[in-house]
Parts: structure tokens; C-alpha cells; sequence
């Protein structure tokens, strides 16, 4: 915990407040696109290579979103207080569809 405290500490707590808000909704929307348009486009032309190479790129951004959003979860549990029941909300809404939005709505507020 010491190193995850050391890393965080560089940056001040607002601007990783604003990371968390603005990863939240870019994983929501990487994920409408990559449910809701890369692989239904796929499904529809899947012999195109463009289809292949928007699933692709998208499913990449998406993965990046994913993993950027758990790494923030960890410092932002410290920043809005979070007990352990929403800290494990937090991380199990990165597996759900738009679940992040709810975190970003509901969880990360103040106290």
C-alpha cells in the first residue's frame, strides 16, 4: 500500500478526482461502442476488414479504459471514503455494462 501511496501522492488529489469522472464515462462509452457497434457492425459484414479493424481498436481503447478505471478506484476509495462494500461495488461495476456511470453518479461524491 506504501507504493500505490508513494505513485498517487505525486499527483494532486483534484486532478485524479477528474481522472476517475472523465474514465468512468470514456468506459461507458467504449463500451457502447464495442457492444453496441463494433460487434453488431461484425455480425452484419463479417467477412470486412473494416468491421475486423474497428472491433479491434475499439476492444484495445476499451481494455485500456477497463484497466486505467480499477487502477483509480484504488487511490479515489481513500478521496470519497469509501468503506469496503462500495470499494467492492466500484470494482465489480467495471464488469458490468455503464455500471461506471453509476459509480461516478452515486459513489464518488465528497463527504
Amino acid at each position: 500500500m506504501k507504493k500505490i501511496d508513494f505513485f498517487f501522492n505525486r499527483y494532486p488529489r483534484e486532478k485524479i478526482i477528474r481522472y476517475f469522472r472523465i474514465t468512468c464515462k470514456a468506459e461507458a462509452v467504449s463500451c457502447f461502442l464495442l457492444y453496441g457497434v463494433a460487434m453488431i457492425w461484425k455480425r452484419y459484414d463479417p467477412e470486412g476488414i473494416a468491421s475486423t479493424l474497428f472491433i479491434v481498436m475499439v476492444g484495445y481503447i476499451h481494455g485500456l479504459l477497463f484497466v486505467l478505471y480499477l487502477l483509480l478506484c484504488i487511490p479515489c476509495r481513500i478521496f470519497f471514503s469509501w468503506d469496503d462494500e462500495d470499494f467492492v461495488f466500484a470494482i465489480l461495476a467495471a464488469f458490468f455494462p455503464f455500471a461506471t456511470l453509476w459509480v461516478e453518479k452515486k459513489l464518488a461524491k465528497e463527504k
